[in-house]
């Protein structure tokens, strides 16, 4: 029997690819290096670029700005159009990593992570600020580099798609987008919910809806139409399997076959809250967003797992859209996020930060779930990856395009020191972060966009 290091379960043009399992690869082998991998059986590194829409409430993430007298709310919808600019004054160093009120659910996960401060987005007047948010956070490209190339600012090519070209070969996919909104009728331009582009003009589409990237990374386009669920055509095959598996890896696949079996449920459930929902097409989300989010992001771990992508950018809501979403368990009813932002007057930034918080219980979730996940060589898929979080506006509520939020977490497999706060230089490019990450998935590049050097201290 020629058993490949990665095992496949085929039914009907399905085609389920199994976490690694070491017990199949012995048999094939012969006597392994240690428990839980082969020799020169190292995981892949994995990526995945988060992004948070509509910025944050600066003064509940920042160290020192929660208790410090701040200027006055500067509000309205032409907030962007005031000149005024309250940058960080930052004194640059590494620091001890002091969790914010609003970075509250990472407590657990504060050895996972680490803080960056004084990062700035290049901009370009005349452009709509969350439109630019978005499609230029992964590109970087900088006005005078478009006219340069004949081409529109922001439209360069992104971090991911960059990283996918080099080390992406090895996986089914060379990146992977998702998008977690959830509404059915468009109300802004496509720019507003993707943050990845293939290049000039041409974006990346990201997946919003969990049964269609269900079936991207388990099915072939139609297949669905003439076949039952993948978990119910490859129980058989996964039965025949099982008694050539090791103890533990009956464990594993008991644990990889419940969560596609969970994932499909989770799915149905929300095909019956579309289905019930009295108008055609919802002007508003009706699904939970908790639920959806998380849902979203264990399909995106299962391609990880399965070896479908390495490379993901995840977009935890679409920009602007003024349409109102369900935040179960923290209001009652439907609010609109965008218009929150720019009603920060006297306590209203408080009902503003329980969406940073909520978007931050996420964020822990992902952090959790990778540390759960055993990679081949008994390490953590954390261990072998690196998780960004930001967004592509420093404060909502003017719209500014400099102090960006930033967290990283994971290890980079050792790369990375984390529990730290770096605070970099005010004004420092985001673009040095973005080639920072590209060096540390193996990319041998010196420059990224318009970046001017490497963030070394975020090395080990």
């Amino acid at each position: 029997m020629n058993l490949s290091r990665r095992t496949f379960l085929k039914a009907k043009g399905s085609v389920l690819t199994l976490p690694f399992l070491p017990s199949l690869v012995s048999a094939a082998e012969g006597p392994q290096v240690s428990h839980g991998g082969t020799a020169g059986n190292r995981p892949s590194k994995k990526l995945v670029l988060v992004y948070m829409p509509n910025g944050i409430v600066r003064r509940c993430f920042f160290p020192g700005e929660e208790n410090a007298e701040l200027p006055d709310f500067i509000g309205g919808f032409d907030a962007d159009k005031v000149k005024e600019q309250r940058r960080l004054k930052n004194k640059p160093g590494i620091y001890p990593l002091e969790l914010t009120s609003t970075m509250q659910p990472l407590g657990t996960h504060k050895n996972d992570i680490t803080l960056i401060t004084g990062l700035d987005r290049t901009y370009k007047d005349g452009q709509d600020v969350h439109a630019q948010g978005a499609s230029c956070y992964l590109t970087s490209l900088s006005p005078e580099q478009a006219k340069r190339q004949g081409i529109a600012h922001p439209n360069g090519r992104s971090l991911d798609q960059v990283i996918g070209d080099a080390v992406g070969q090895a996986s089914i996919f060379n990146t992977l987008e998702i998008s977690c909104n959830g509404f059915t009728a468009p109300k802004e331009p496509i720019e507003f919910d993707n943050i990845s582009w293939y290049g000039p003009g041409k974006i990346a589409p990201s997946i919003r809806e969990p049964k269609k990237l269900y079936d991207r990374l388990f099915l072939r386009d139609s297949y669905r139409n003439h076949i039952a669920d993948v978990s119910d055509l490859v129980l058989a095959d996964a039965n025949a399997l099982m008694k050539k598996l090791g103890y533990d890896d009956r464990a594993t696949m008991d644990e990889f076959m419940e969560m596609i079996r969970g994932i499909e449920l989770r799915i149905e459930r929300m095909d019956k809250l579309l289905s019930d929902v009295d108008i055609k097409v919802p002007s508003n989300e009706v699904l939970p967003r908790g639920e959806y989010i998380r849902l979203q992001m264990d399909l995106m771990l299962l391609a990880f797992q399965m070896g479908i992508t390495n490379i993901c950018t995840f977009m935890l809501g679409p920009e602007r859209w003024d349409a109102t979403l369900m935040y179960e368990g923290v209001f009652d009813m439907p609010v609109q996020h965008h218009n929150m932002t720019h009603n920060q007057k006297g306590d209203g930034y408080k009902d503003l930060q329980k969406i940073d918080i909520f978007h931050m219980q996420q964020y822990a979730y992902l952090i959790r779930r990778m540390k759960e996940i055993q990679e081949s060589d008994g390490s953590t898929m954390l261990d072998n990856s690196l998780i960004a979080y930001g967004a592509g506006l420093g404060d909502g509520a003017t719209h500014q395009f400099f102090d960006l939020p930033m967290i990283v977490a994971g290890k980079a497999q050792g790369q990375i020191k984390q529990g730290r706060f770096i605070k970099m230089p005010s004004g420092t490019l985001n673009s040095n972060l973005w080639l920072t990450i590209a060096q540390l998935m193996g990319l041998e590049i010196d420059s990224f966009a318009d970046s001017t050097g490497v963030i070394s201290e975020l090395w080990a």
